[in-house]
């Protein structure tokens, strides 16, 4: 997290950041949205204790004199009156509400069991608002298949490299903004990813991937500052590792090219593309595929293995009683005396 940051933070809130990015060894960019979810509280909370005239700018409180009394002191009512003002005062959806309800809920662990800061967590029963359930949006093959052949720019062979290993690993963007050369074995056919908390996994990577890789490489800039850095940047004025936004906009570029830009499409949603091909053309088992993905539950898996229509009609389809009609019986009507007769008097 960047220092001038930090100045903002009061003590407790410095020190709970330093440990999630020490301890829980996550990413700088996860500690910074521990900070942004946990500020928004904090100005709440100055709101809350009449600290702030009512017309203040809330984008303008600064936290660094929130007392730490002010969160012992939060109750479980005050957390969904805090949700309530998320929902109706700052717009946010029910994914971001879910969101702060998590970082608010680890910052009370945090501040009750492990330094013990505070005597205990008055928000421990805390709710995560339910998320509505949405197919998670993709390419179809065709599509993915226009995307790849449509690719070129100054750099073509990189960001056809790029895009390559979004539809056939499912990485997520920072795994590959953070692969090193060294991470690349041809020979055992695998990359080395750092997933979320910094987790390692090998990733298997098939024909496509490597051949994309070694074109890649074979034109790839000598960079004396980034030497280890798998994908930078083509600047004449000193090579860099690319940035996460500099591969979104690369990818942002090329679905345009490709005529498909218009279609909400994101690195992430090459993401759920690989995961949704995997699963419907390449016949991957859930349990493999989380695997594959980086997930701690399969249950998270589970939104990447939605079925296709098409999915639904084969499986009535195939049903072992598809083609089971009912015998052939006399036409005849039924005697009315073949049906039995309920008789409301009867005792």
């Amino acid at each position: 997290m960047k220092e001038e940051f930090k100045k903002d933070c009061p003590p407790y809130l410095r020190d709970y950041l330093t440990y999630v990015r020490v301890v829980r060894n996550h990413t700088e960019r996860t500690e910074n949205e521990y900070y942004i979810d946990l500020r928004t509280f904090l100005r709440y909370l100055k709101v809350y204790n009449g600290d702030v005239p009512e017309d203040t700018d809330f984008e303008t409180i600064s936290i660094k004199d929130v007392p730490l009394s002010y969160v012992e002191n939060f109750t479980l009512n005050g957390a969904y009156e805090y949700m309530n003002f998320l929902m109706d005062k700052r717009d946010n959806s029910s994914d971001a509400r879910s969101r702060k309800t998590s970082s608010l809920r680890q910052f009370y662990e945090y501040l009750s069991k492990k330094a013990m800061l505070i005597k205990s967590n008055p928000i421990e029963q805390l709710e995560h608002p339910k998320s509505a359930q949405k197919l998670p949006k993709f390419l179809q093959l065709e599509q993915s298949q226009q995307l790849l052949s449509e690719i070129d720019s100054k750099n073509q062979k990189r960001d056809f490299c790029i895009i390559t290993l979004f539809l056939n690993c499912g990485m997520r963007l920072s795994e590959l903004v953070g692969l090193n050369i060294g991470d690349y074995s041809e020979s055992a056919r695998t990359l080395r990813v750092f997933g979320k908390g910094q987790k390692e996994r090998i990733i298997y990577i098939n024909d496509a991937c490597i051949s994309a890789l070694n074109d890649y490489l074979k034109v790839r800039p000598k960079s004396p500052n980034e030497p280890d850095a798998l994908f930078i940047s083509g600047n004449s004025y000193g090579q860099k590792r690319l940035s996460n936004r500099r591969v979104q906009r690369i990818v942002e570029d090329q679905l345009k090219r490709a005529g498909l830009g218009n279609l909400g499409i994101s690195t992430h949603k090459l993401r759920h593309t690989a995961a949704t091909l995997m699963y419907e053309y390449g016949g991957v088992d859930p349990m493999v595929l989380k695997d594959v993905l980086g997930h701690k539950s399969v249950a998270t898996t589970q939104i990447y293995t939605h079925l296709s229509d098409d999915d639904r009609k084969k499986a009535a389809e195939n049903s072992p009683l598809a083609n089971f009609k009912a015998p052939k019986r006399n036409e005849a009507p039924d005697s009315a005396e073949d049906e039995p007769q309920d008789d409301d008097n009867k005792e």
